[in-house]
């Protein structure tokens, strides 16, 4: 990412389709063509992993799985492993600007279990077994994992019997030979996952597209990662988490955000050469040419709250794994290009490991504006080559919605360091903005293009219910906003 270069911001989960939410399909494609026609070179998606309570791409059941919401159905009709009756008549959710977490958990997974029995019955089942055995090392874990939530009722599996708690090997080779078809249809489902992405993935390559990958530094503690590997993470002995992550009290949140996660063991990870970090990031490797690591500031030093506490004032920073992490990636992961969320209320040892580590951190525009201080280092004169410019991310408010509701001064100076003029566009002047740094990158989030206000916000930190929702709808990325992105990319040296 040594040159100047635009792409845009969507999740698959905002594409537009016939079932409630967006998937690997025609839709998928099609936004590929408009990247092209766009003069566009990054797609950037949010993880693409199994979403967990909350519909958050970044509480998964597995680091290493897909999200089987988005493997498309229609697919499945052209291969023959469903028909046209199978998908009619089913409730996706009534509003298509916005996904029906609901009614899709409700529906989904009853269709592709029809799908799963035909592919058995008259489907390439020799290149599932490849797959399985190529991928063994997680999706064994996964496939159990999933199996034994079910056969639970969805419970975290802190809550299963003993047995399946602690992983007792003779209650799970049991559980296994009496439910092999079950184990199957999650490994199944991870196989369709992986061939359909890589389509996608090849199609968009082949077109100049490179695609921008999400991984969120901390997994879910209820996840198969967690519960096979719990040596992994600060646990006692009986498997109870000592501290858990968050972020203390910020921009976004006066309580500090208390996500929960259970935090790593570094000393134990240290060990054996950080292999789990070196596997998980090999897979994002597989999946992206580009990946951005959420929360990067954490590797440097990390917020630790004791687990039980109501808020996240409780916590504490203590050092991370820093750049003795990151010799043995770089070392393995030979010239992969990886992006650090270095957003936040960052310390001294953080712009230590950014500079020691070459990676490039991110730039938000809507962060700008609260001071004119010459020494703000969100102001655009501030910035360096090597970073990535966004107006802001899928956290933030689109532009049109942070214009009403920043405060009275932030609109005041934005509209005088943009050089706005009234009656012109805002969110086109702002993306100009955003064009016309020094970042190397710059990515746009497909509502700023489309100047949709703060209804179409993905998601707000700290807060649950009504996250993740918005969708593209039909026709609303046509030729006029293709040559308008087109005409911005060329004017600031960033085409394609």
């Amino acid at each position: 990412m040594d040159k100047r270069e635009t792409g845009v911001l969507l999740h698959i989960s905002s594409l537009p389709s016939n079932h409630g939410i967006g998937t690997f399909g025609r839709s998928a494609y099609e936004f590929v063509d408009f990247l092209v026609e766009a003069g566009q070179t990054y797609w950037q998606v949010l993880p693409l992993g199994p979403t967990s309570y909350g519909d958050s791409p970044y509480q998964s059941f597995s680091t290493f799985a897909g999200n089987p919401y988005f493997i498309d159905l229609d697919f499945f009709v052209i291969d023959g492993f469903l028909s046209e009756s199978d998908l009619e008549g089913i409730n996706w959710g009534t509003e298509p600007m916005y996904v029906d977490y609901a009614h899709i958990y409700e529906n989904r997974f009853d269709v592709l279990r029809k799908a799963y029995k035909n592919f058995m019955e008259k489907g390439p089942v020799d290149l599932l077994s490849a797959y399985c055995e190529k991928e063994a090392e997680w999706l064994d874990n996964y496939a159990l994992f999933m199996a034994l939530k079910n056969l639970h009722g969805g419970k975290c599996w802190r809550e299963w019997e003993k047995p399946f708690y602690s992983r007792n090997k003779r209650a799970l080779a049991k559980f296994e030979k009496e439910n092999e078809e079950e184990l199957g249809f999650w490994k199944f489902l991870q196989y369709e996952f992986n061939r359909q992405w890589k389509n996608l993935k090849n199609y968009a390559n082949d077109r100049g597209i490179k695609i921008i990958g999400d991984l969120p530094i901390y997994v879910a503690d209820d996840s198969s990662d967690v519960w096979a590997s719990p040596e992994l993470f600060d646990f006692d002995k009986e498997r109870r988490p000592r501290n858990v992550a968050g972020v203390p009290p910020d921009y976004f949140s006066e309580n500090g955000q208390l996500w929960g996660n259970p935090i790593y063991n570094w000393k134990k990870q240290k060990k054996d050469g950080y292999s789990w970090w070196i596997k998980r990031l090999s897979s994002c490797r597989e999946k992206y040419d580009v990946l951005r690591i959420d929360h990067f500031r954490a590797f440097a030093d990390y917020y630790c709250i004791p687990f039980g506490s109501e808020t996240a004032k409780t916590g504490e920073w203590k050092t991370g794994p820093g750049m003795d992490l990151f010799s043995r990636v770089f070392e393995e992961l030979k010239g992969y290009p990886i992006i650090a969320e270095d957003l936040g209320d960052l310390s001294p040892a953080v712009f230590e490991l950014l500079e020691e580590s070459g990676l490039p951190g991110m730039k938000i525009l809507e962060f700008a504006f609260g001071s004119d201080d010459s020494n703000n280092s969100c102001l655009p004169y501030n910035f360096g080559k090597n970073c990535v410019c966004y107006p802001g991310t899928h956290d933030n408010m689109p532009v049109a919605g942070w214009l009403e509701t920043a405060s009275e001064f932030e609109v005041s100076f934005c509209k005088e360091y943009i050089n706005y003029k009234e009656g012109e566009d805002f969110c086109d002047a702002f993306i100009r903005a955003v064009l016309g740094t020094p970042c190397n990158t710059a990515i746009i989030a497909m509502q700023d293009w489309l100047g949709t206000g703060k209804y179409t916000r993905m998601n707000t930190p700290s807060t649950s219910g009504g996250n993740w929702q918005w969708r593209l709808l039909k026709g609303q990325t046509d030729s006029e906003l293709a040559e308008r992105m087109r005409h911005h990319a060329k004017i600031y040296g960033r085409l394609r």
